[in-house]
Order: C-alpha cells, then structure tokens, then sequence
C-alpha cells in the first residue's frame, strides 16, 4: 500500500474527502504491482499489436476515448455510488 495518499477536489466534491479517500484505499489496488495487474500493463503492448504506447504517446493517455484504454473504465462506479448514496441523498 502507498505510504501516504491524498484527494484534493479543490472545493469542488459532493462527498466527503475523507471518505472518499478511504474508499479509494479499500477498494482500489495502489501498489505499483497491483496497478500493473489491474490495467493487465505487462500485455498490453501485445494485445494492441505493439501499439499501445506509440498510441498514447501523442495527445497523452488520460482522457482519451478514442483507444479504449483500461485505466479510462468506469467499472467502479457502481461501487461509488453504494458508498455515497446516503450521502449524496442527503444534499439533494
């Protein structure tokens, strides 16, 4: 696990940052280890025919739609969501 860890949204949250930090580390895989098993890094390359890299080498690698990127999944809102629907109810 990192040593330390911190969430700033600049004001700019609905839920509490200190929960949401504390849902990130329960539920999300941080070590570097665990980042390179989860977006599958070490065979990446291969399964886009060598092109992974070359691909987001131009216009960066966050935010691209376009290439279908494993860390650009939103596989884990519905975890969110469970986490933080009492509190997004409550500011409604």
């Amino acid at each position: 696990r990192p040593v330390s860890m911190m969430i700033e949204t600049f004001g700019t949250s609905k839920v509490d940052e200190d929960k949401l930090l504390e849902v990130v580390k329960e539920n999300f895989e941080l070590r570097p280890a665990g980042i390179i098993q989860t977006f599958n890094l070490r065979n990446l390359p291969a399964e886009r025919g060598g092109r992974c890299y070359q691909d987001v080498a131009a216009y960066g690698h966050l935010g691209r739609n376009d290439l279908d990127l494993p860390w650009e999944q939103t596989d884990k809102v519905e975890l969110l969501k469970e986490a933080f629907s009492p509190q997004l109810a409550a500011k409604v």
